[in-house]
């Protein structure tokens, strides 16, 4: 990514007063107060879900109570899907805390990490909760991210994405569970703007159709009637305690590295090697976009840093991880040239491919209906349900 003066008040851009967001992102807005509309956006939501408040307990207690009676005389009531890194860990903590048994679900895409894959095992063992794991093939996997890094798109490892949520499905299904727990936070995480980082089943299967190689059979893929499937037949609810309640990450980190010998991975979303090449290397490299803005945005909203300090470490390079470029380049026998060519490539959009996204604006109203009762995530609403400046 193309670094910027680090001293925020010598900055070239706009940015926003509240939080690091620039003028470079998205679909930004500025208000007369220098304000952005993605700090109007957490804003909105906090007041809706009551985020820390009385209000948002007394919600999750509610929907923590109508998961038992749901529940009730099976063997799991929920499950939660775990990656290994800070939010899913604690979140299997915080639902037997809650009096609830969950089932663990995994997706794994064979690019953990160790530390990632000790961490599962270290929690799960503490917690003494059971896993359900879909591993891909992972020759049937490398072909996937392989087609969409010589696809020249940004969405690289939008496969896993899609492919965690469609296992979580299968399981809760598999296991007459009605409700999926999920470990996002915007208040920490914040909401990635519109337009970044789309993915859809329909996607995926251009993509892999037009630069693939090997058949997709061990792939969980999840087209639109089998989102409708899960969402509107089989009325699996989608929650996001995290959405309703004060969560603080760093003593959520504390506590599992005291309680379990949780080991933390270096950043957020690093504790798998695909998402940390996205990350890391190939968004800030080919596309001159850095996520970290994300998270760094949130810890100025919350108080934990300045917009001075965000702003300072924004601008400097991300961490990578020693021998990730080659270990990406092995796991997709890619030969120098063809990965520096690859990255060289004129990047090209997700909105270049088909994909679901004009079918989710006309069902707009439907998927407003779906959000209001937890059936999908709001952030999915938000973000894929109204027209982007790009599509």
């Amino acid at each position: 990514m193309i670094q910027l003066e680090p001293n925020i008040e010598k900055a070239s851009v706009q940015i926003c007063a509240r939080c690091i967001y620039d003028e470079r992102v998205n679909a930004i807005t500025f208000d007369e107060n220098g304000e952005c509309n993605y700090c109007k956006q957490i804003d909105e939501l906090k007041a809706q879900y009551g985020t820390g408040s009385s209000k948002g307990e007394k919600a999750l207690e509610a929907i923590v109570e109508d998961v038992k009676k749901a529940g009730k005389g099976k063997k799991y009531d929920c499950v939660v899907g775990v990656s290994g890194g800070t939010d899913s860990s604690y979140m299997l903590f915080l639902t037997l805390k809650w009096g609830l048994r969950p089932l663990a679900v995994h997706y794994d895409n064979t690019w953990n990490s160790a530390i990632a894959t000790e961490n599962i095992r270290k929690v799960l063992s503490a917690l003494n909760v059971d896993l359900y794991t879909h591993v891909t093939d992972n020759k049937e996997a490398d072909d996937i991210f392989k087609a969409f890094f010589n696809a020249s798109v940004a969405e690289i490892e939008a496969s896993t994405d899609l492919a965690l949520a469609e296992t979580m499905y299968r399981a809760a299904s598999k296991y007459g569970v009605k409700y999926v727990f999920e470990g996002h936070s915007f208040i920490t995480e914040g909401i990635t703007p519109v337009g970044r980082n789309y993915f859809d089943g329909k996607y995926i299967k251009s993509i892999h159709k037009k630069f693939g190689k090997l058949p997709i059979k061990s792939y969980p893929l999840m087209t639109f009637s089998r989102f409708l499937y899960w969402t509107v037949f089989k009325r699996i609810k989608k929650i996001r305690p995290f959405w309703y309640i004060d969560y603080n990450k760093e003593e959520a980190r504390s506590f599992l590295e005291k309680e379990y010998d949780w080991k933390y991975y270096g950043g957020h979303h690093l504790e798998n090697r695909m998402t940390a090449f996205f990350h890391s290397y190939y968004m800030p490299k080919k596309f001159n976009t850095d996520f970290r803005n994300n998270t760094l945005s949130a810890k100025v909203r919350m108080g934990k840093i300045s917009r001075v300090e965000a702003w300072k470490e924004y601008n400097t390079e991300p961490h990578l991880e020693a021998n990730l470029i080659e270990y990406f380049k092995k796991r997709l026998s890619l030969t120098d040239k063809e990965f520096q060519d690859g990255m060289n490539k004129k990047p090209k959009s997700w909105y270049e491919f088909p994909t679901y996204k004009k079918r989710f604006e006309r069902l707009r109203p439907l998927f407003f209906m779906l959000a209001k009762v937890n059936l999908v995530p709001m952030s999915f609403y938000l973000k894929y349900c109204f027209p982007s400046k790009n599509n």
